[in-house]
């Protein structure tokens, strides 16, 4: 059946007129989401390590949507940013880092984000005073030790930070933010009191932790453990033969019993150190694995920061009693 042609004409212009509105409405939408969360929509929130992804979720709650780069034994030192990566940090709403150098090989990328979006180091409010640097622990030109986690009290004000720029990103919750930082704050010290009451009780000659690179220092200036590492506070360069000679001499000299292995360091180093102190008629047993880049596997106690160091310590305290 043939229409009339002012009908067509009518019917293409309503055609076209409707097309018309539906491109206005998706540009006031877009205009009404910049600098504001969808509404019905949880933030995008990319993180470099497990500890601050969990962190993230912790306070985020169900608010956030959290997507770790860095799995269970991965150093994040040595750690460098895939294409698929790069494509979660394009797509997140905010970033989180540790900062201090800990993600060496990413810091460009970081920059570059930063102009795009929310890209926040968590280490940024912790006072500069309380940091450790590497002149400070004979590391002469190293950067501030990366490895705050170790002292509860700086991850604390890492949580503070997390919150604050969750609330800033979308206001409209964050009373529950708030409220979720508090209770997980009030987690944190408590934590920190646990840990302090568990090594106090240890021994004052036994307060000595031998490890395989120097991710320790926060925690032994922290909770009064002196702390000896094979290597430096980068696992960026490996020890050398020297590094394990130093050591070997350290034990047999301090008849040290036990040293640790970490999940993310390869523990051939700290091998040859037992090694070597056994040919010296000094026998050094492992006291047990630590985490210190990385947390556990998902969905594990050690999977989260506070089971983390509640295993660490436990670990410690049970092979230095």
């Amino acid at each position: 059946m043939e229409f009339p042609a002012n009908a067509r004409s009518g019917r293409r212009l309503r055609r076209l007129f409707a097309l018309i509105c539906l491109g206005c409405l998706s540009i006031v939408t877009a205009c009404g989401n910049t600098g504001a969360q969808e509404d019905g929509h949880a933030v995008k929130v990319t993180a470099t390590i497990g500890m601050i992804a969990d962190v993230v979720r912790q306070i985020g709650g169900e608010h956030v949507e959290v997507t770790g780069l860095m799995k269970a034994g991965v150093d994040p030192h040595l750690y460098k940013a895939s294409q698929g990566d790069i494509r979660k940090l394009d797509k997140a709403d905010i970033i989180f880092y540790n900062g201090l150098h800990l993600e060496g090989k990413m810091v460009e990328i970081f920059e570059k984000m930063a102009k795009e979006k929310t890209t926040v180091a968590v280490s940024d409010n912790i006072d500069r005073a309380a940091l450790r640097t590497g002149a400070e622990n004979g590391m002469a030109n190293t950067e501030y030790d990366p490895h705050i986690w170790f002292n509860v009290q700086h991850w604390m004000t890492a949580a503070e930070s997390i919150r604050d720029t969750l609330v800033g990103h979308d206001p409209e919750h964050a009373a529950d933010y708030r409220r979720n930082a508090e209770a997980y704050l009030e987690q944190l010290q408590q934590l920190h009191d646990d840990v302090t009451k568990r090594l106090n009780a240890l021994p004052e000659e036994s307060r000595i932790l031998v490890t395989a690179h120097d991710a320790f220092g926060y925690f032994g200036d922290a909770y009064r453990l002196q702390v000896k590492a094979l290597q430096g506070m980068s696992t960026a360069s490996e020890a050398g033969t020297k590094d394990v000679t130093d050591l070997r001499d350290y034990l047999v000299d301090n008849k040290i019993k036990a040293v640790f292995i970490e999940s993310s360091v390869p523990r051939k180093a700290i091998d040859a150190v037992i090694q070597g102190a056994k040919q010296k008629g000094h026998d050094v047993v492992i006291g047990g694995q630590l985490f210190s880049d990385a947390m556990g596997e998902e969905g594990t106690p050690e999977g989260t920061y506070i089971g983390m160091v509640r295993h660490n310590v436990d670990t410690i305290a049970a092979a230095l009693k």
